[in-house]
């Protein structure tokens, strides 16, 4: 492993799968040797897994990836583009970053040349969003639980039992 290791594609989920056969060619291991070393660098990485990753062009997950990825020895930033790529190929890509114009308050004895005017936000990751939305949705499933346990949804009258005799 004398070159650089490949760079990751992160044009589409099959060009990022031959990416990572081309990186498993480039460590000369083979699948089980990736999943010792995989099991060294404190990740899991059954052979059987990484066989059926590259032989599929579906996009793995990401545990996966860095799996495999620390398998075949890439480390520091040069796993972080992977990662990076995996990630901008699943959600889209992501801008470097979103000017925002946001009304600043001002306090009384400020001058108005010492407060910005424009005030620059950050963007947020993807994956922010998603946890959010899955948090949300976890609360509401908890106080629908906690309102159905409640009998918030049931009628307030009473039900009274009727018996029927099958003589008549």
């Amino acid at each position: 492993m004398t070159t650089a290791p490949p760079i990751p594609p992160d044009t589409d989920a099959a060009a990022f799968v031959a990416g990572l056969r081309r990186l498993k060619a480039w460590s000369g291991l083979s699948y089980r040797r990736l999943e010792r070393r995989a099991a060294e660098a404190g990740h899991c990485l059954p052979y059987s897994t990484a066989a059926t990753m590259l032989g599929r062009e579906r996009l793995p997950r990401e545990e996966l990836v860095a799996a495999f990825v620390a398998a075949c020895g890439v480390r520091g930033a040069e796993a972080e583009a992977w990662l990076d790529a995996r990630t901008d190929i699943a959600c889209g890509p992501v801008p470097m970053s979103v000017s925002v114009s946001v009304p600043v308050p001002t306090p009384a004895d400020a001058t108005p040349a010492s407060v910005p005017a424009v005030a620059s936000a950050a963007y947020t990751r993807p994956w922010r969003t998603r946890w959010t939305l899955v948090g949300a949705a976890a609360l509401v499933t908890a106080l629908l639980g906690g309102a159905t346990a409640s009998g918030v949804f049931t009628d307030d009258e009473e039900v009274h039992e009727t018996r029927t005799s099958v003589r008549l």
